[in-house]
């Protein structure tokens, strides 16, 4: 935590103004498979993923590296790598992460797309939730819809939203994964499936909550808690 006092929330009226954001950027999200590397059970025609992330400075929350990797698959070898120190003045809000980290994604998918066009990647990894929002539009979704690239949001907690809750059932849905490919569906009261909690691997046992979006099939701290569940 930094040493200087909490900053007063925003005014209403900004967080009226990015729910209308939202709202009008919800009408791209594209949830159907669209590209044929997802219609195929082993990803065939999959040839670059990307990762993207905001870490922030320890004992600072405006101080902040945004980075971009690019890996080939199935090989994961890194094809390129965008990592810059970011001065983030939009202060956290539950539910509008995108406000405040997305600006900075963005302009590393803009580099990289000047850059080195032929490397941008075909799907990315984003820290956050996508469709498992209270709006049903996440930081994952957000990112989607303006960069136009298939994106997959990876969070580490489960955000409590369409009826989902942190009970004694999930926690033993939780329990019940143990193998690689072990998977359950975040299915929400609305019926609808806003994500896939699964197991990376046996040798790194951390459940992942994976929301789809857009398209679906050492150094700086991580950021708070509260904030990787957006």
């Amino acid at each position: 935590m930094s040493g200087r006092a909490a900053e007063p929330p925003p005014p209403e009226a900004t967080l009226r103004r990015w729910e209308r954001e939202q709202a009008q950027l919800r009408a791209g999200v594209v949830e159907e498979d669209t590209e044929e590397w997802q219609k195929d059970s082993h990803f065939a025609g999959l040839e670059r993923v990307g990762g993207v992330d905001l870490s922030y400075i320890k004992g600072d929350d405006t101080g902040a590296c945004a980075s971009l990797v690019v890996l080939s698959y199935p090989a994961l070898e890194v094809l390129y790598e965008d990592c810059r120190m970011v001065a983030v003045s939009a202060q956290y809000v539950a539910g509008f992460l995108a406000f405040r980290e997305v600006p900075f994604l963005v302009e590393a998918v803009r580099r990289l797309q000047q850059e080195e066009p032929k490397l941008t990647p075909q799907v990315l990894l984003v820290d956050g939730n996508g469709l498992l929002h209270p709006r049903g539009f996440g930081v994952a979704c957000h990112l989607g819809v303006l960069t136009d690239l298939p994106c997959i949001g990876v969070a580490k907690n489960l955000l409590q939203a369409d009826g989902l809750v942190r009970d004694e059932l999930h926690r033993e849905q939780i329990r019940s994964l143990q193998r690689e490919g072990d998977t359950f569906p975040l299915t929400g009261t609305s019926g609808r499936v806003l994500g896939m909690a699964d197991i990376r691997s046996r040798e790194y046992i951390r459940k992942q909550l994976c929301s789809p979006v857009e398209v679906i099939s050492s150094g700086p701290e991580r950021k708070k808690e509260a904030e990787l569940d957006d």
